[in-house]
């Protein structure tokens, strides 16, 4: 990964982190297993889907480009 998409992935897993947090109750928070599983929940609900999303597009896409070459 080029270092200026390093930067910019990191910048946006932070606002990611940002909004997970504002949006998680506080008790949740309240230990370590609790964060833990906070994270793996809220990772598993709304972070993979949209990943899943995105590469099985882009699998969809790379083949016809293929083809045109």
């Amino acid at each position: 990964m080029s270092p200026e998409n390093t930067v910019a992935l990191k910048a946006h897993l932070q606002a990611i982190a940002a909004i997970l947090y504002e949006e998680t109750p506080q008790e949740k928070l309240s230990t370590l297993e609790k964060i833990e599983e906070t994270v793996r929940q809220k990772v598993l609900k709304h972070v993979s889907p949209e990943i899943g999303v995105f590469l099985f597009k882009q699998s969809q896409v790379q083949p016809q480009a293929e083809k045109d070459a």
